[in-house]
């Protein structure tokens, strides 16, 4: 502890944690005390070796200057992980572009990502990013925003989508209340010249204008000042989105309604009309928009709302005194778990008592139930179906697989396709583009359109304003990138990263290793051929009794079969592994010796004898081995690894979609090729290393384009990295897993045509999307300047301006919503 460091603390003080990495002994402490301690501010500062965490405390420090110190002191504050944000008050792209910019702002941020489907904002920072900072950042710009503590906060999330729903359903049935009187008396006026003479005659012009005026006053107050208290801020600031367009265009008319109201004298001579209507069903239309788009929105997140119910509330667990209901938030790891008949198991976790059978269907998408013992590991939120369980905890809260998939599914779900980058680029400029080009369309119509010019000028103006809302431009990506993730997680294909799915569709060639990935990863003795004088038990006792003494996957397999057969091992002494050859023991006081047919050659015997049960069994893609006892050739031993029930199939379906497959692999040439013969594989490369496998990944990228590599083993890592997508085996380890873009958690081959499937789908509707967003502004916004009126006297009425706007919002999401439909 530095001297610096006794300082008393202030009261209100600040503490900081930080964690430090390179530390490694008692010097490094000091070393990072005295940096922390010279920052202004600092009256103590203590760092722990062991934890790797250094605490500080002190008034108005500056949490930058603490990890500059750090890494000056020679040593690093690794960056944590993304912190995410919920985003209110958002509701068009341009509202996307703004909190962006804020948030990239504010001091330590390296790269934000807002996603207006979600509402949710994902920030990578530097260590030491102060949340309150960014909070305050999106406050400026005129939005809310809280950080997001865990993935369980998707149901509060929900409780409030519910809320807003509810909030938009009630306003909207009050705006159509308020709005039907005015429509229907100033359209029906227009429409039905008898009516127009009823009103004149009963109620009268100027009292209908009077009605109008209240009627849509209201509308405009109640459920329409969402608009103006979002929209007008957002104008003076500079920063206009799409609530300002509708403030704009509805105050327009309402404005000019007034004033042909109670101040007639002030309009020129034929100009004198109102536009009430226009207002309340503009307000009417686009909260009709909204609602819509809410529901769609919500069931854009489904998929994660049906994991998070997989969940169970509480769990029963063995206490003293008996088993007791807890809520699941207070399990603890190593607590016993009692699972009955028919329930939710609550936990990851291991058997310690009782046998039954579990429908994992959940995680890996496998409809059998799968039969557990003691010993068998078990996953939260799987299905007990027929034994009582006792569950030893392994993984709670957020450690457990499901909390891990939601999170997976989450983080793909707010990502950012990298077409998504020419979108916002577009959006930026959108909406003060749209102003300016109503501004022109005003200026326009009042210097050069037929009388009265001005009613002409106002009515285009605000068709312009409120046709052009750019909610389906901001809309058309993220909601497509939720809905083909969430139907990817029921599918049992997770994306990691969200680039993964556009990615995906660009694959031109798909790698695959091949243990563990197209077969079972679990070696089978399937031959064993003796030479004369011997028998095959007496043989098959004997090598097991050798491989006993190996870990090696062939060896397992063989004492396995042993095993199988009832036969019992004999003693071994003297045993030793021959490295590159075989092993080598004294059993039942003879020599067994077990390897390859260069072991054998090496010992002096000829496997001549076997040649023609060699060459068979090689080209049937299995290892073969041999066994000589007390120096004779005893045996031809074959063992395979079963290729996965599936992966023909798998593959067939690859090639359909116009791929081609390689197989990398470590395993011997002469079995690799054997293998790519019967699935149908089209390159092989064999006997490399991890190192290797990298070097042929990009050999075949540069060969045929986009790569997707399909792997299950640390060996994979590297490879998986490297490839333009890697696509882990969710049964391998958790090194690949993490190397990887998708994540299969069936642990078949088939989850790798469904994930490209998935992509072309998910794709092809974000095409569809963008096509409408801007096909429909680029056609519609001229109209509604009133380009078609010269030729055709066509004008576009603001009614049917908000009506048109609203259903290309719903447009977008309901396209989107399609993708739920996708069948591998």
């Amino acid at each position: 502890m530095t001297p610096n460091s006794q300082n008393p603390v202030a009261a209100g003080a600040q503490v900081h944690e930080l964690a430090v990495e390179g530390m490694t002994c008692a010097s490094c402490v000091g070393r990072v005390e005295r940096a922390l301690a010279a920052v202004p501010g600092v009256a103590s500062a203590a760092v722990n070796l062991a934890t790797g965490r250094a605490t500080v405390r002190g008034t108005g420090v500056d949490r930058q200057a603490l990890v500059r110190a750090v890494h000056k002191a020679g040593y690093d504050v690794p960056a944590p992980a993304p912190l995410e944000l919920d985003i209110e008050g958002m509701t068009c792209a341009s509202c996307v572009g703004r909190v962006e910019r804020v948030l990239a702002k504010v001091p330590g941020v390296r790269s934000a990502s807002v996603n207006l489907a979600t509402g949710r904002a994902q920030v990578q920072g530097e260590a030491g990013l102060d949340p309150a900072a960014l909070t305050a950042a999106v406050a400026r710009a005129g939005y809310q925003a809280r950080v997001l503590a865990s993935v369980l906060d998707e149901e509060r999330q929900a409780q409030r989508r519910d809320e807003e729903l509810r909030v938009l359903r009630r306003d909207l049935l009050l705006a159509a209340a308020l709005t039907l009187p005015v429509f229907v008396l100033e359209m029906g006026a227009h429409l039905v010249p008898a009516f127009h003479h009823a009103i004149a005659a009963t109620l009268g012009t100027r009292n209908s204008w009077l009605l109008q005026f209240a009627l849509t006053t209201l509308v405009l107050a109640i459920p329409g000042r969402r608009f103006y208290l979002a929209g007008i801020p957002a104008l003076l600031r500079a920063a206009p989105d799409m609530n300002s367009l509708v403030a704009v265009g509805t105050l327009a008319a309402y404005g000019f309604s007034l004033v042909a109201t109670f101040l007639p004298r002030l309009l020129p001579a034929g100009t004198v009309n109102v536009y009430y209507e226009a207002a309340a069903v503009i307000v009417t239309l686009i909260l009709l928009g909204r609602m819509l788009e809410a529901r769609a929105k919500g069931r854009t997140s489904e998929a994660i709302r049906r994991l998070l119910k997989l969940q169970p509330r509480t769990a029963r667990v063995r206490r003293e005194g008996g088993a007791v209901d807890v809520p699941l938030a207070q399990v603890m790891a190593g607590e016993v778990v009692d699972v009955r008949p028919g329930e939710r198991i609550a936990v990851d976790g291991e058997v310690v008592d009782g046998n039954s059978y579990v429908d994992e269907s959940m995680i890996t998408g496998e409809p059998v139930p799968v039969a557990k013992a003691p010993g068998a590991r078990v996953v939260g939120g799987t299905v007990n179906q027929t034994g009582a369980l006792g569950v030893r905890a392994t993984a709670v809260g957020g450690a457990t697989v499901l909390a891990q998939i939601i999170r997976l599914v989450e983080q793909a779900q707010g990502a950012k396709l990298p077409i998504q980058a020419r979108v916002d680029r577009i959006t930026l400029w959108f909406v003060p583009v749209v102003m300016a080009l109503a501004l022109l369309t005003f200026a326009a119509w009042w210097a050069f359109g037929p009388s009265p010019a001005l009613t002409f000028a106002l009515v285009n103006a605000v068709a312009v304003l409120i046709i052009a809302c750019p909610c389906a431009m901001g809309l058309a990506t993220p909601t497509s990138i939720m809905v083909a993730t969430g139907r990817g997680a029921e599918l049992g294909v997770l994306f990691r990263k969200g680039q993964a799915l556009q990615l995906l569709k660009e694959a031109r060639v798909v790698a695959v290793d091949k243990t563990g990935t197209l077969t079972e990863g679990r070696p089978l003795l399937t031959d064993l051929h003796v030479a004369a004088g011997f028998t095959r038990a007496q043989v098959l006792a004997r090598v097991a009794a050798v491989e006993d003494r190996s870990e090696h996957p062939i060896a397992r397999a063989i004492v396995a079969a042993a095993h199988g057969e009832g036969l019992l091992l004999p003693p071994v002494q003297a045993f030793e592994s021959v490295t590159g050859h075989g092993v080598r023991a004294q059993v039942d006081g003879v020599r067994v010796e077990v390897g390859a047919d260069r072991f054998m050659r090496a010992l002096g015997l000829e496997v001549t004898a076997f040649a023609a049960v060699a060459a068979r069994l090689g080209g049937e893609g299995k290892t073969p081995l041999y066994a000589a006892i007390d120096g004779t050739l005893a045996a031809i031993i074959a063992v395979s690894d079963p290729i996965k029930a599936d992966t023909a199939a798998a593959i067939a379906h690859l090639h359909a979609l116009g791929l081609k497959v390689a197989m990398i692999t470590g395993d011997n040439r002469r079995t690799a090729e054997a293998i790519a013969r019967q699935l149908g594989i089209d390159e092989v490369v064999a006997e490399v290393l991890p190192e290797g496998k990298v070097e042929a990944v990009n050999r075949l990228k540069a060969a045929h384009g986009r790569l997707a590599y399909v792997g299950d083993g640390i060996n994979d890592a590297p490879a998986l990295a490297a490839a333009d997508v890697g696509m882990a085996i969710g049964t391998g380890t958790d090194v690949a897993i993490e190397a990887a873009d998708v994540v299969l958690m069936s642990g078949s081959l088939q989850g790798v045509p469904n994930a490209i499937g998935l992509s072309q789908a998910a794709m092809r509707n974000i095409g569809q999307n963008l096509f409408w967003a801007f096909a429909y502004n680029t056609a519609l916004i001229p109209v509604a300047a009133g380009v078609l009126y010269p030729l055709w006297g066509v004008l576009l009425s603001p009614v049917f301006a908000a009506g048109a706007m609203a259903l290309s919002s719903v447009f977008v999401l309901g396209n989107a919503l399609r993708l739920r439909r996708f069948a591998p």
